[in-house]
């Protein structure tokens, strides 16, 4: 009984640590976003997965055999302990660059990090990133072309980036607009193709940016003149037929008053609606699709035009107020709905006001939508040509009657269709500037 005893004490003694050793956990390491380049304070982000947490994390940065400390934490050990621990992945920030180590100098360096796990194995994990330092600050040079803008239309401009630098475009008020290589060139001659907006005042100017993570930025203005625009402003009364129809095809399941759930369509919805169309900006191509002017539905009469501010009167009481970003086409019932110009579909689906729209990318952040269809022909990802079937007109969405509601945005900014129906307008405005016409 004694040995017996002793032997499963000794097996306790030796297969408990065995286990915790088992239990035990590596560490993982990711650096996000990326860092490729470090000024003089570029902010790290890294993200540490460790079941059982973090004893140890050490950031530091290696040039020329020298070491420069960035970062370093700890927590107390629990050796034995951890397995009632089961910690979340966190992320720990640090700054790196001159700021923090005066000796280093533009050129490679290396990005060394480390982590050790809060159990009994206490495995450390190491990720090294090389990297370059480049304590420049951004600097610009922009084109000498004479810009003319048309407001709620589109422009384009290009200049040269150099320095350090990692976001580049325009900004025209509230907005900005990324920048892109111009085509068979380097990644510091640039292109940016921007919108401005129909409600940013006429006086704003516009003007080039190029900015790093440490904050540093610099800007540059460039020849321009704006043509401010009247937009129409139209009444649009509310008949109970009208409210039962749209209210209840938008929001069949929802219940209550008819014109408090239409200002809601007509307020939050279109609001999100219109948002997710600005987010498709993301899912451009880096190229130009398109080809030539884009084409006008066919035949068709102009029911509605951009930037239409509406009022909407309910039994002859102002009751909302919004503007119509797009073009109303209408021909006849379900006539056939063509692609304006050659590119990929980006979205095909049902979409609140819009009801069934497609969203075709034509390159570099343009792209142009249509709306209230009754059929959808194409899919996402899907390569379409200029004048292809897309679908067909009707009036899903918030929709009165059978029409194709189409419009157009750069950069998540919707703009008039008008320039890009004129062939001159694209050849001068845009092609020449990218070394196309």
């Amino acid at each position: 009984m004694k040995r017996i005893l002793f032997l499963a004490a000794v097996a306790l003694l030796v297969g408990v640590p065995v286990l915790l050793m088992v239990l035990s956990s590596p560490v993982t390491l990711q650096v996000d976003p990326p860092v490729r380049v470090i000024g003089a304070e570029t902010p790290v982000q890294v993200r540490v997965e460790s079941p059982h947490g973090v004893r140890r994390f050490t950031a530091a940065l290696e040039q020329n055999a020298a070491r420069y400390p960035l970062h370093e934490s700890s927590e107390p050990a629990t050796r034995f302990w951890f397995v009632f621990k089961e910690e979340p992945a966190r992320t720990i920030s640090f700054s790196a660059g001159k700021k923090r180590a005066q000796a280093l100098r533009d050129g490679k360096a290396r990005l060394i990090i480390e982590a050790q796990a809060n159990d009994l194995r206490g495995q450390t994990a190491t990720l090294a990133i090389d990297v370059e330092i480049n304590t420049k600050p951004p600097r610009l040079v922009v084109d000498g072309a004479q810009h003319y803008i048309n407001q709620g239309g589109a422009e384009l401009v290009t200049f040269t980036v150099s320095g350090y630098w990692t976001e580049a475009g325009v900004r025209v008020g509230p907005h900005a607009f990324r920048s892109f290589p111009l085509p068979g060139k380097s990644q510091d001659e640039r292109f940016a193709l921007f919108a401005f907006p129909w409600d940013v005042p006429a006086e704003t100017v516009p003007h080039v940016f190029a900015r790093n993570p440490a904050g540093a930025e610099a800007r540059a203005h460039f020849w321009h003149k704006v043509f401010p625009k009247r937009y129409r402003v139209r009444e649009l009364e509310l008949s109970d037929a009208f409210l039962e129809l749209v209210v209840n095809q938008i929001d069949p399941t929802g219940a209550g008053d008819l014109l408090a759930r239409f200002l809601k369509i007509n307020g939050e919805m279109r609001r999100a609606n219109s948002q997710a169309l600005a987010d498709l900006r993301l899912k451009t191509e880096e190229r130009v699709l398109w080809s030539g002017p884009f084409l006008q539905l066919g035949d068709s009469k102009v029911e509605a035009q951009f930037a239409d501010t509406r009022t909407y009167l309910y039994k002859g009481k102002a009751v909302d107020r919004q503007t119509h970003l797009g073009f109303d086409l209408a021909v006849t019932q379900h006539v056939a709905v063509a692609a304006a110009n050659h590119g990929k579909v980006v979205f095909g689906g049902e979409l609140g006001i819009y009801g069934n729209c497609v969203v075709v990318d034509h390159g570099y952040g343009l792209q142009s939508m249509y709306a209230h269809l009754s059929e959808i022909a194409v899919k996402p990802g899907e390569a379409v040509k200029k004048g292809q079937a897309l679908g067909k007109s009707g009036s899903t969405g918030l929709a009165g009657g059978d029409h194709l509601h189409f419009s157009m945005q750069v950069d998540g900014v919707q703009v008039t269709p008008l320039e890009w129906w004129d062939e001159h307008w694209i050849k001068d405005r845009i092609l020449s500037k990218l070394g196309g016409g």
